[in-house]
């Protein structure tokens, strides 16, 4: 995939301009910056939610404890809602 050059940023920044007006563009850059941020903020968080998961289930396999995962379940699937 080539780079884009100089040139073809000023054609699509012009487009954009032709087609959404001077007045949406800022709302527009800062929707999509407060899009990212967020997609951003929630990707790091569900890593360290399994990152802490994972070093907890660790960490009680070595003591010996059960955790939810490895207790029995008694033969009957446990329900979530009732």
């Amino acid at each position: 995939m080539p780079n884009l050059g100089f040139t073809e940023l000023m054609i699509l920044l012009v487009v954009a301009l032709l087609v959404f007006g001077a007045k949406r563009l800022p709302e527009i850059g800062s929707s999509m910056g407060k899009g990212i941020r967020e997609f951003k903020r929630s990707i790091t968080e569900t890593q360290d939610a399994v990152m802490r998961d994972d070093s907890t289930s660790r960490r009680s396999i070595d003591e010996g404890t059960p955790t939810a995962d490895s207790a029995p379940t008694g033969g009957e699937p446990k329900r979530l809602s009732q």
